[in-house]
């Protein structure tokens, strides 16, 4: 008898780690990301990467180490011995959004950073969370005495006055001033891990689009709408790479997908208005 199974595609990869938020494997489907790019990369072995940093850092710390030490032996293996940190000379490169580039090269954006500095801080058993912060993705870490915020990019840790000056021009462009103000607390809510992917395909999303790069758009959308089903703009911007790339059947099967679910959207006419352009072309 002969036996054949198919290997999953990265997105059915993909799709089956995002599934469900019960036990939601963040570092294993962060590193799943870079399978678009890197179409024979080992997902495992970037997890075993991972692994072996974890251990080489539990030798430096006796068993009864207390938190605030962990965190310093953290910081110090990970931003000073190791030298990660912010790509400031190439910033929008994907690969700091690949994990396994991130591993290599030691360089990344703040939130590729901080998915592999969780990952050694849950390791140590911190009490660390990400923190969706406009703009910079950030880490809190909970202590005895108190929270500290770090930011990513540079291992620093941040006063809440530092943090206020980082808000300050997100504030303004949104009229989130005077009476409209909100406490700081708001902004240093953890981030889900679905949040945290959203984020970081989002990032690429970006990359991409500015290079007018709709194949890996449409890469990137395929993830998004997996992670996110009911996130009707990401049909819509799906559709609208299909168009750029001249798939004309997928635009505008994404595009009446997002007319109909998204129907109080300021966009509508606008994207109707895509749509019969689009099957005048087809015909």
């Amino acid at each position: 008898m002969t036996f054949s199974f198919q290997v999953p595609t990265a997105l059915e990869y993909f799709e089956s780690l995002v599934r469900s938020d019960d036990h939601f494997p963040l570092l294993e489907a962060a590193a799943s990301l870079a399978q678009d790019e890197y179409p024979d990369l080992d997902v495992q072995q970037v997890l075993g990467d991972v692994d072996q940093l974890l251990a080489r850092l539990k030798r430096r710390l006796p068993a009864d180490a207390a938190p605030l030490a962990r965190l310093r032996a953290l910081n110090q293996f990970f931003f000073n011995d190791l030298n990660f940190g912010g790509n400031l000379n190439d910033y929008y490169d994907p690969d700091n959004s690949y994990l396994n580039a991130v591993l290599r090269t030691r360089r990344g954006i703040p939130i590729s950073l901080a998915v592999l500095w969780m990952e050694l801080a849950q390791g140590l058993d911190l009490q660390a969370r990400g923190i969706g912060f406009p703009g910079h993705f950030m880490l809190k870490v909970t202590l005895p005495k108190g929270q500290v915020v770090i930011d990513p990019f540079t291992g620093k840790s941040l006063s809440r006055e530092e943090l206020g000056e980082r808000l300050e021009p997100y504030k303004r462009s949104n009229g989130l001033v005077g009476d409209f103000d909100v406490p700081l607390g708001l902004y240093l809510q953890p981030a889900s891990s679905r949040e945290i992917i959203a984020r970081m395909l989002r990032n690429l999303k970006e990359v991409h689009h500015a290079q007018e790069d709709w194949q890996r758009v449409i890469a990137v959308q395929d993830r998004l709408i997996a992670l996110l089903p009911g996130a009707w703009g990401e049909y819509r911007d799906r559709g609208i790479a299909h168009a750029e790339q001249g798939n004309t059947t997928q635009a505008v099967r994404d595009l009446e997908t997002y007319l109909s679910k998204a129907e109080d959207a300021l966009d509508i006419d606008a994207i109707a208005e895509r749509v019969a352009a689009l099957r005048r072309m087809a015909n």
